[in-house]
């Protein structure tokens, strides 16, 4: 699967929340500085990902964004469904398989892929944003690098 620029965005921006809005609320503004994200394209982002009730904003002097939940009850999948992105790679496939009439010979193989799907779908959800942060601090430790995301 290839992560369009707002789904990588996003899952950035939620890893620096992770990171950097344990104690207070974090600007949009300083998550794109950090992040090197587009500010308008980031808000854009973090009204999706506050719909999806993933954030939550706070407005005034002090405010910004907070995860609305802890980091180990966010998936992978939720933030990439707020976002409009599906994570079906193979959803295209398997629907114009169905709309042209599937010969027998191209059911096992439709069937494979549906299989892949689901098992593709379901490892999104069991990935949570605790795991991810833990995994990008262990990768940037390895590499000698000040955490960041």
């Amino acid at each position: 699967m290839k992560l369009n620029r707002r789904a990588h965005y996003s899952v950035k921006a939620m890893l620096d929340l992770v990171t950097s809005a344990k104690e207070r609320s974090v600007s949009g503004k300083e998550i794109a500085q950090r992040q090197n994200i587009p500010a308008h394209f980031l808000e854009k982002i973090l009204i999706d990902l506050r719909r999806a009730e993933l954030v939550i904003s706070t407005r005034g002097v002090q405010g910004g964004y907070q995860l609305q939940r802890s980091p180990k009850e966010i998936s992978l999948g939720q933030i990439l469904a707020a976002v409009g992105e599906n994570g079906q790679p193979l959803a295209s496939l398997i629907n114009k398989s169905k709309a042209k009439g599937v010969e027998v010979n191209d059911s096992v193989t439709l069937a494979v892929w549906q299989r892949l799907d689901q098992a593709f779908q379901s490892a999104l959800y069991a990935v949570t944003l605790e795991e991810l942060h833990y995994d990008a601090q262990s990768w940037q430790a390895a590499q000698g690098a000040v955490f960041i995301v």
